[in-house]
C-alpha cells in the first residue's frame, strides 16, 4: 500500500473573516467548503482549495477562541504551497504590494523558497512545484492563472529525535526516506541549523514530501491561534483504507478508527511525539452536497448535522465578505 502524497493540512484561527480574506484575497485560493467543525459545531471549517477542490490542494481551518501558538519542537512548524517555478517574483512583489510579512527567495533543498507568515503568524512557504501534479486554476482568482498555488506541499514537522518518526514513517506508514538537508531552528529564535529529513510518499515530488526537522532542546509546541492541528495524507480508494484501518490494528497503533467525514473518511493517530496524522479518502469530494460551481458560497452541513442547521446557524458568528 502506497499514500498518494499530502491530502490536507488543518489549522488555528480566531478571526475568521481575516482568515477568508487573506486565503482568498491575498494567496488567491478558493473557499471549496464553508462548514463546521463536526466534534464541535460551534467552529467554523474552512477549506481552501484549488479551483476543482483537489484532494491535496487544500488548507482547512478550524475557528476557535486561543491564545497564539508557542513554537517549539513536537508539531507541524511549516506549511508549503507548491507554484510555477517562475512565479517568484511575482509573489515577492505581491507581497510587498499587500504588507505581507515575508523573507526573501532563497533556494532551500534544492528548490526556489519563498517563507511568509499570514496575519496571525501561521508559518507558510511558496515552493518551486516539479509539474508531476496537474494544475486547475480558479477562474475567479485574484491571482492570474499562471502564478497561482498549485497545491500543499511540502509540509515539515519538528522532532527531538527522529528514530522512532522514522520507524513509523518508514516502516508503518510505507514512506522512503529520500534525502537530507540542513536548515534554521524552525522557531526563529538563532542563527543555529539542523538537519532536515526528507520522506517520499507515492511518485514523490513536492506534493508527497513530508520534512521532519531535528530539532532537539527546543520547548514542546503549545498550539494554538497561527499554529497546525494535523496533517493528512491521501489514501486513493476506500478499499485502501480499510487495509490501512486493518494495517494500525495489526500493529497495535492507537487510532481512531472509522470516521465518515462526509466529504472523505478518516483516520487519525499519533506518531511517536504526538503529532496528529490523519488517512484520508480522496473522495466522495466536496461537490458532494452542492455543485462545483457555488462551492463555498454557503453553509454546508453533512446528512447527520443538517437536522440541526437552525442551531448550529444561530450559534456562529456570520463572516464577513461572504454571502
Amino acid at each position: 500500500m502506497q499514500l498518494g502524497g499530502l491530502h490536507h493540512l488543518t489549522a488555528v484561527t480566531t478571526e475568521a473573516s481575516e482568515n477568508v480574506g487573506f486565503y482568498t484575497r491575498v494567496l488567491g485560493l478558493r473557499l471549496v467548503k464553508k462548514t463546521v467543525n463536526q466534534d464541535d459545531v460551534s467552529a467554523y471549517h474552512l477549506f481552501y482549495a484549488d479551483g476543482l477542490a483537489t484532494p491535496g490542494t487544500d488548507i482547512t481551518f478550524f475557528d476557535w477562541p486561543a491564545s497564539p501558538e508557542r513554537r517549539g519542537t513536537h508539531g507541524i512548524v511549516r506549511t508549503g504551497f507548491r507554484v510555477p517555478p517562475d512565479s517568484f517574483g511575482y509573489w515577492r512583489d505581491r507581497f510587498k504590494e499587500l504588507g505581507v510579512s515575508a523573507k526573501d527567495v532563497i533556494e532551500r533543498d534544492g528548490r526556489p523558497t519563498l517563507e511568509f507568515e499570514d496575519p496571525e503568524g501561521q508559518r507558510l512557504s511558496l515552493v518551486a512545484d516539479d509539474g508531476r501534479v496537474a494544475a486547475h486554476p480558479w477562474e475567479k482568482s485574484p491571482v492570474p492563472a499562471q502564478h497561482q498555488i498549485r497545491g500543499l506541499g511540502p509540509i515539515t514537522i519538528s522532532v527531538p529525535e527522529l528514530k522512532l518518526t522514522d520507524e513509523l514513517l518508514t516502516y508503518v506508514m510505507n514512506m522512503k526516506h529520500v534525502r537530507e538537508y540542513t536548515a534554521p531552528v524552525s522557531t526563529g529564535t538563532g542563527s543555529d541549523a539542523h538537519a532536515v529529513h526528507v520522506y517520499e510518499m507515492g511518485e514523490g515530488g513536492p506534493a508527497a514530501e513530508l520534512h521532519v526537522a531535528v530539532e532537539p532542546g527546543l520547548p514542546n509546541t503549545r498550539h494554538g491561534a497561527g499554529g497546525v492541528h494535523h496533517v493528512a495524507f491521501r489514501v486513493p480508494t476506500f478499499d485502501e483504507y480499510d487495509r490501512w484501518n486493518e494495517r494500525l490494528r495489526e500493529m497495535r497503533i492507537p487510532s481512531s478508527g472509522p470516521v465518515d467525514r462526509f466529504y472523505f473518511r478518516s483516520l487519525y493517530f499519533r506518531e511517536p511525539n504526538g503529532i496528529l496524522f490523519e488517512l484520508a479518502t480522496d473522495g466522495p469530494g466536496f461537490h458532494s452536497d452542492e455543485p462545483m460551481e457555488t462551492l463555498g458560497e454557503s453553509l454546508s452541513l453533512p446528512p447527520f448535522l443538517e437536522s440541526h442547521r437552525k442551531e448550529i446557524e444561530a450559534g456562529l458568528k456570520p463572516i464577513e465578505g461572504l454571502k
